[in-house]
């Protein structure tokens, strides 16, 4: 499991997009029972204080200490530095294990085992991402492909082709659930929101920390902006 994300914990928490409440509806519904939730990869927590709504306990883990720093607090939530693929929770612990935007980072069958260990039977494993946005101004959305493309496309790691690929090579070895819904994150922002959100990006840190004096060009201000991001999403059962 890489970090990829200390650096910019703060920005990350200002400017990444949150989840449809649709969607924490859909994966709750899947599941038996409602006692313990993970919540892997948990960045600035914001999946953790969503599942505290409907679970009783929820465990949220992160290989970052600024992003733990910067998480979203709630009684029912406690908070642990440890990786995706070796945790110190115990067997049969998790009814839902969930991972927002964060599972490409990941040893994929060293996780899945560890799932396997932790989760209840007939547990639920869910996880997600979001890709690139469409953006309702086109010069704008040129601006923005200009830099996603021309001026950081060297500067994504290689685990960026995954959310590219929209997670259809990580394919966990339990019951594929058919969720027949599809979701989208939906936004109004100016041309300084848009900006911020690019700057949380890990390709963003990368080419400024090789290019000491260079800076991620602003964007052409507008009116407000339309950034409408499609989710995608595997849920499983795990059989036991």
């Amino acid at each position: 499991m890489k970090d990829r994300f200390s650096d910019q914990a703060k920005t990350y928490k200002k400017f990444r997009p949150t989840y449809p409440t649709k969607l924490y509806e859909l994966i709750s519904s899947f599941c038996a029972q409602k006692t313990n939730a993970w919540d892997c990869g948990t960045g600035n927590g914001q999946v953790a204080f969503e599942l505290s709504k409907e679970f009783k306990s929820i465990q949220a883990s992160d290989i970052s200490k600024s992003q733990i720093d910067n998480g979203k607090k709630h009684p029912k939530i406690s908070y642990s530095l440890q990786s995706a693929e070796n945790t110190d929770f115990e067997d049969n612990t998790f009814d839902l294990i969930c991972v927002a935007q964060a599972i490409h980072w990941f040893e994929h069958q060293t996780f899945f085992q560890e799932v396997k260990r932790v989760s209840k039977t007939n547990g639920i494993l869910a996880f997600w991402g979001y890709g690139v946005p469409s953006i309702s101004n086109k010069n704008t959305e040129r601006e923005f492909q200009e830099i996603y493309s021309n001026l950081l496309g060297s500067f994504w790691d290689q685990e960026r082709k995954h959310i590219e690929d929209q997670y259809d090579n990580i394919n966990a070895p339990f019951e594929l659930l058919d969720s027949n819904q599809s979701f989208a994150i939906s936004y109004e922002w100016n041309h300084q929101q848009l900006h911020g959100y690019v700057l949380s990006w890990s390709a963003s840190q990368n080419y400024l920390n090789q290019n000491s004096n260079a800076q991620i060009p602003s964007f052409t201000p507008t009116g407000k902006l339309r950034i409408e991001w499609p989710i995608f999403m595997k849920i499983y059962r795990i059989n036991k």
